[in-house]
């Protein structure tokens, strides 16, 4: 059976048994504007200001660009529901959401890794820093990141739409996961397996990776004698350790677990999580925990109120 012919557009039902949906529309919409705005001005201040042209700043502006992508692909179309009460999207728009959602997420996952091993460099290797994240290091592994999460997003949305999505049209999320497509697929082909797989290689292998590499400068920190030296060491992992608890947290809760139908409430909260709350919480985290980072916005800020002055 041809997808084009069996199915020409999908029904979004979450949410879709609340009575008054203004009230989700308005979440919703600060969480969106929130996230975009945090993450704008992250990318801005990084840009700007020229003491944050260092590996870990640069990681910092790529991660908000997944997050920006990551928000934009979901929560303009599920708002639109919210406010119109059509709760359908087209064949073609499901699968384009699809993509950019899987590109965020294969994207995230690398490069929070990257930036576990970028701080274990700082820390471990305070001395040979500058030549172990040199550049042209730093601008390949930025590369491969987003090359790796473009493949791998169209790995994945093409492998899902060669299924026949002939059990039903209505999809249990707010918006075309992965996992809410392969629900409604009446093909017995184990696709869950390729997600499981698909899992494992790009959340689990790198989720290791940064736990090892936070391993080492845990070791690290406690080998530093000055509790002043140990305070300072670990400050400058705080920020991106609590975005990699909650990303990664959210992350495999949502899909590790088996495909139950009476977990699919738990599956819209994480999603909602996953998508929606944290990328809206990483631009407050690096803003509000970063010494560096506030103060690279207070000279922007200066800078910006003495040319208004003149």
């Amino acid at each position: 059976m041809d997808n084009s012919t069996s199915i020409k557009c999908f029904q979004i039902v979450a949410f879709s048994d609340s009575t008054n949906k203004t009230p989700l529309f308005f979440v919703f919409f600060f969480l969106y504007i929130s996230g975009i705005l945090g993450n704008t001005v992250i990318i801005s201040t990084v840009i700007i200001d020229v003491h944050l042209h260092t590996p870990m700043y640069i990681f910092l502006c790529n991660l908000s660009s997944v997050d920006i992508i990551f928000t934009s692909s979901t929560l303009p179309k599920l708002m639109d529901i919210l406010l119109s009460g059509n709760n359908s999207i087209s064949f073609i728009q499901c699968f384009t959401q699809l993509y950019f959602f899987m590109l965020a997420a294969g994207t995230e996952d690398i490069l929070l890794s990257c930036m576990a091993y970028d701080r274990y460099v700082a820390v471990c290797k305070p001395l040979h820093y500058h030549l172990i994240m040199r550049k042209k290091k730093y601008v390949i592994l930025l590369m491969a990141t987003w090359i790796t999460g473009s493949l791998n997003s169209l790995f994945m949305t093409l492998s899902i739409y060669q299924l026949d999505q002939c059990r039903s049209n209505k999809i249990q999320n707010f918006f075309c996961d992965i996992k809410a497509l392969e629900k409604i697929s009446c093909n017995d082909t184990g696709f869950h397996i390729i997600l499981y797989i698909e899992t494992m290689i790009l959340a689990l292998c790198p989720f290791l990776l940064s736990v090892t590499s936070y391993i080492k400068i845990i070791q690290s920190i406690l080998n530093i004698k000055s509790t002043n030296g140990r305070r300072k060491a670990f400050s400058t992992c705080t920020s991106h350790l609590t975005v990699l608890i909650i990303f990664y947290g959210t992350g495999l809760c949502m899909y590790m677990k088996p495909p139950l139908e009476y977990l699919e409430e738990q599956d819209l909260v994480y999603s909602v999580l996953y998508t929606a709350a944290t990328p809206m919480l990483n631009p407050l985290i690096y803003s509000l925990r970063n010494k560096e980072v506030k103060g690279a916005l207070t000279r922007i800020v200066g800078k910006s109120s003495n040319i208004r002055d003149f």
